[in-house]
């Protein structure tokens, strides 16, 4: 189920992408599509939105803030304050672009930040050639 009143943070109302900066409401993680796909399949319903860009290959997810800022893992870059990221409308949930690939839940958007790093190091090993 997708909220139906969305967060401070959101602009429920505007059809357009809009830029939000990191460490305030949430941290995010961005990683590749590849890597981000893997770890999602393993995440399953315990994780929280996930956003896609579905032309730059990448994935993230939002982590309370503070939250990985310690974190040294290949290709996975948390983005805190200082960082902005590129948020899709509400109701964008397909591609092309950028979208919801997990939309917005009712009760949550964070994913639990340990969890999705061990989902992230299985993903790595998984995609190690």
């Amino acid at each position: 189920m997708t909220v139906s009143r969305a967060p401070r943070w959101m602009c429920y109302y505007s059809p357009e992408v809009r830029t939000v900066p990191a460490g305030r409401w949430w941290n995010a993680i961005r990683v590749p599509v590849a890597l981000g796909s893997l770890a999602l399949q393993s995440l399953g319903d315990e994780t929280g939105a996930v956003i896609k860009d579905g032309y730059g290959g990448i994935m993230y997810w939002l982590v309370p803030p503070g939250d990985a800022s310690e974190w040294r893992m290949a290709d996975v870059q948390v983005l805190g304050r200082g960082s902005h990221v590129a948020v899709p409308p509400l109701r964008r949930t397909s591609g092309p672009g950028l979208y919801w690939r997990v939309p917005l839940s009712h009760d949550r958007y964070w994913t639990d930040t340990e969890r999705l790093r061990s989902a992230l190091s299985e993903a790595a090993v998984t995609a190690a050639p």
